[in-house]
C-alpha cells in the first residue's frame, strides 16, 4: 500500500503554505476561490484526506464538537414496519396489501424544534471549522452513550433531560458543556434558552387585549422542559387582566394531550368550548386543531387556537397558526459560539444566554385572512 499523502505534499504541489491547506479544509469560506481550487485539485491528485487525529495531536484537541439529543433525533427510530392487513383483491384482480400506519409523521413532513436547533449547530460548526458528532437517547441508557461521545469532542451541547444531572456534572469538569434549557443547572454548565415566559405572556395578552377573550384554557405537553416557564407567562397575563386562571393538574393536562379528540367531545357535551386554547407547543396546537376540525368546530370563528415554537408546520396548516417563534437556529449557533469561547478560554465562567422571541399573528387567532 502506497504511503498516504501529507499536508506537506499537498502544500508543495499546490504551491501554498501548509496553513493555507489546513484553512481550505477547516474554514474554506476564508480562502480565496482560486487558491481553494488549487488546494482541492492537489489533494484530489494525491488522494489526500485530512487527519483529525493529527490535528488533535498538534493542538491537544479533537477539532470536533458533540450534540446529544432525544431518541427521535434519529430517523431510524421510525423505521419499524407499519401494521399490514391481510392481502386483499384489487379491482384489477391483482393482490393488494393495505398498510395502516398510525405513527406520528410530523417529524418527516416538517422540521421540528430539535431539527432547527441542530441545523444551527451544524452551520456554526461548519463556519468555525469543527466536525460535529451527534448522539441521542433517554436518561435510561444515556450515560454510556454520551460518555463515548465526550471522549472524542472538545465541547458538548445537550438537549434537556437527555442526560442525568450527575453525569452532566462529571462531563462539565472535563470539557465545556452547554445545556439548551430553562431549568436551573449546576454551576459548571453554560445555558442557552429562549424567553419562554415573556413570549407566552405577550401572546396571552394579545388574546385578552386585542380580541377581548376571557375564557382561555391551557393545553399541551407537561413533561417538556419549558412547560413551567410558558405556563407562568400565561398565568401572569391573566392575573394582570384580572382573570382568574386556576392551575391545571399536570396529570389532567397530560391525559388531555394524549386524547385531544376525547377532550373536544367532552367539552362539547358539557356545554361548550372555551374562547381560546393556548397550547404549550405548535404540535400540540396542530393536533388540537385536527380534533376540532373532525368535530366540525371552526378555528378561529368558534374557538381560537395558538401555539409556541414557530416550526414550519404552523405556516402551512389550515388555518395558519398564531404562535410564538423562538430563534431555534440561533440557539444552536449560540451554543457553538459559547463552546468555542470556553475551549479557547477554559478559565472563563459558564455563560448564560436567553434569546428573545417573537409573537407571530396568523389565521388561528383571527388576525390574518385565509
Amino acid at each position: 500500500m502506497a504511503k498516504a499523502a501529507t499536508v506537506y505534499d499537498v502544500a508543495q504541489r499546490a504551491g501554498v503554505s501548509i496553513a493555507t491547506v489546513s484553512m481550505t479544509f477547516r474554514r474554506p469560506h476564508k480562502v480565496k476561490e482560486e487558491t481553494r481550487r488549487l488546494v482541492l485539485a492537489a489533494a484530489e491528485a494525491l488522494n489526500y484526506v485530512p487527519s483529525a487525529s493529527a490535528r488533535g495531536l498538534a493542538h491537544g484537541r479533537t477539532g470536533a464538537l458533540g450534540l446529544y439529543s432525544f431518541d427521535y433525533f434519529f430517523p431510524e427510530s421510525f423505521d419499524e414496519p407499519a401494521a399490514v392487513e391481510p392481502i386483499r383483491q384489487g379491482r384489477t384482480g391483482q393482490a393488494v396489501s393495505v398498510v395502516r400506519d398510525d405513527r406520528d409523521e410530523d417529524h418527516r413532513l416538517y422540521p421540528l424544534y430539535t431539527d432547527e436547533v441542530q441545523r444551527g449547530v451544524e452551520l456554526a460548526c461548519w463556519r468555525r471549522g469543527y466536525a460535529l458528532l451527534m448522539g441521542g437517547g433517554s436518561q435510561v441508557d444515556s450515560a454510556a452513550a454520551v460518555t463515548d461521545i465526550v471522549g472524542r469532542v472538545d465541547g458538548l451541547t445537550v438537549f434537556p433531560r437527555t442526560v442525568p444531572d450527575d453525569v452532566l456534572e462529571r462531563i462539565s469538569q472535563r470539557i465545556p458543556v452547554v445545556a439548551l434549557s430553562e431549568e436551573p443547572q449546576h454551576q459548571g454548565l453554560s445555558i442557552v434558552s429562549a424567553d419562554n415566559r415573556g413570549g407566552m405572556r405577550a401572546l396571552t395578552e394579545h388574546l385578552v387585549t386585542e380580541h377581548g377573550l376571557r375564557d382561555l384554557r391551557f393545553f399541551g405537553e407537561t413533561s417538556i422542559f419549558d412547560f413551567e416557564e410558558r405556563f407562568a407567562g400565561f398565568q401572569a397575563a391573566l392575573r394582570a387582566a384580572g382573570i382568574r386562571g386556576p392551575r391545571p393538574a399536570p396529570a389532567r393536562l397530560a391525559a388531555e394531550r394524549k386524547d385531544p379528540d376525547g377532550l373536544v367531545a367532552r367539552l362539547l357535551a358539557d356545554g361548550g368550548l372555551p374562547e381560546a386554547f393556548v397550547c404549550v407547543t405548535d404540535l400540540d396546537a396542530i393536533r388540537l386543531m385536527t380534533a376540532l376540525a373532525e368535530r366540525g368546530v371552526r378555528v378561529p370563528e368558534q374557538v381560537v387556537v395558538t401555539g409556541f415554537d414557530g416550526v414550519m408546520a404552523g405556516r402551512v396548516v389550515r388555518p395558519t397558526l398564531t404562535t410564538v417563534r423562538q430563534p431555534m437556529q440561533a440557539m444552536g449557533s449560540t451554543a457553538v459560539d459559547i463552546l468555542v469561547s470556553r475551549i479557547s478560554s477554559p478559565e472563563e465562567p459558564p455563560i448564560v444566554r436567553r434569546l428573545p422571541v417573537q409573537v407571530v399573528l396568523r389565521e388561528s387567532c383571527g388576525c390574518a385572512r385565509p
